[in-house]
């Protein structure tokens, strides 16, 4: 299902992440492991993929995944300019997540209308976000900028506001931020760890997969 462009940008995050709660965060060397490792994390329940920009096989791997599988959305992770935002675009990244955010960054972002998660750590950041038009954010690094008080406390004075933390999530603690009004989803990388993309053990990835998306009681 292709996500629909006439939505506002904050909808059509909201359109992937509602019944996605859990969106693995992936750095392939090989652009072609992306075909089976995503097929290990959809076979386990999970169809919304971050793929990072960490490392060189990034823009063939997003390429790779369009062409090729079906019934997943592919988005792009660590875009921290304008240059890269319109690569991943032409490489056929259906969503945009930053690490942090920029004037230039959200500008561009807007005019393209993508759903886009620009990431901040501050209170002073969110406010940013919202005077460029955005109230989606991934919230990054989660745990050392302040974790689930963090997040609790931003519930009164931006209840407008959802978030994406991304960072020191993990099978121990990803339930507890799911729990809060304004958490729409968590990033990260438990269920696609180094070592089993490295060594190819795509039944593992399958497994932890399954067992986290048992745990949401869905």
């Amino acid at each position: 299902m292709s996500i629909q462009t006439a939505l506002s940008i904050s909808a059509q995050i909201d359109a992937l992440c509602d019944n996605n709660p859990i969106i693995p965060v992936i750095t392939v060397d090989q652009a072609e492991d992306i075909l089976p490792l995503a097929r290990a994390l959809q076979a386990g329940g999970v169809s919304v993929l971050e793929i990072t920009l960490r490392s060189a096989a990034a823009l063939d791997a997003i390429r790779l995944a369009k062409q090729e599988l079906e019934g997943i959305h592919i988005g792009a992770g660590t875009v921290v300019n304008t240059a890269q935002l319109d690569e991943v675009l032409a490489a056929g990244a259906e969503f945009i997540v930053t690490p942090g955010l920029s004037h230039e960054l959200l500008r561009a972002a807007k005019e393209r209308n993508i759903p886009f998660l620009p990431g901040v750590a501050t209170v002073s950041e969110i406010i940013m976000g919202l005077d460029a038009g955005f109230d989606r954010f991934k919230f990054f690094p989660a745990e050392a900028a302040g974790g689930l008080p963090f997040v609790k406390s931003l519930q009164g004075p931006f209840s407008q506001v959802r978030f994406c933390p991304t960072g020191g999530i993990g099978l121990h603690n990803f339930q507890d931020y799911l729990k809060q009004a304004n958490v729409m989803a968590v990033g990260g990388s438990w269920i696609v760890p180094n070592d089993a993309v490295k060594n190819h053990d795509w039944q593992r990835i399958t497994t932890l997969t399954q067992e986290t998306v048992a745990l949401l009681g869905r």
